[in-house]
């Protein structure tokens, strides 16, 4: 069973019709007790860091998230879901992330170019995927949709699972031991997001692999 953590922000209701439309079975729920005996995790969130990690206190879920993470059960951030994963943001002032992965979420540069050209922010729309390591959601160069105006910049690059070129290499997926991140939204990305989600849930990470 794949539990969606639900704060009252975030892409609920449509990675539930993903999550269906894949084949897997999946349970939304704001309720602490379910959340603590999940088997795996799935982590949402659209728009500001700083309102997601708020509500994430609020409803007393921030601490249990990270508790659950650092138990070793399967954790998987979407957007600015993958963005909590980490240390901090700088998005509209200084805020604190569940620091499950080192580093910090950074606004696109304002000159950033490409081919001659200024690139708009938010970044918006499809892009392909470039694979830097194996992961076991990740197959292959796959397109799939983005809207978001910051990105993670991790302390650990081994934590880079991949990329996509948006006037520099740009984390896309994220990960260590149980832990893993898109950037994009699977729920919009078509085939190969329904094929993620499908894999993250039949994911096991290895018994050798230490917790985050």
């Amino acid at each position: 069973m794949t539990t969606l953590i639900d704060y009252g922000i975030g892409n609920l209701r449509s990675l539930a019709k993903a999550f269906a439309a894949a084949g897997v079975e999946a349970v939304r729920t704001d309720d602490a007790d379910r959340i603590a005996e999940a088997e795996r995790l799935v982590l949402p969130g659209v728009g500001a860091f700083g309102a997601c990690a708020a509500e994430l206190r609020a409803r007393g879920l921030f601490d249990l998230v990270r508790q659950r993470a650092e138990a070793g059960v399967p954790l998987l951030g979407v957007c600015v879901g993958m963005q909590l994963l980490f240390d901090a943001s700088e998005e509209r002032g200084e805020h604190a992330g569940l620091g499950l992965l080192p580093g910090r979420v950074v606004r696109f540069a304002r000159d950033a170019e490409a081919d001659g050209r200024r690139l708009k922010v938010p970044h918006m729309g499809w892009n392909r995927l470039r694979p830097q390591r194996p992961h076991p959601i990740v197959e292959g160069d796959d397109w799939v949709y983005f809207v978001h105006s910051y990105h993670a910049a991790p302390a650990d690059p081994t934590d880079v699972v991949a990329t996509v070129d948006y006037g520099a290499e740009v984390p896309a997926v994220v990960g260590r031991a149980n832990v893993v991140g898109v950037q994009f939204h699977p729920e919009k990305s078509a085939r190969a997001g329904l094929a993620m989600l499908r894999r993250f849930a039949s994911w096991t990470p290895s018994p050798t692999t230490a917790p985050v």
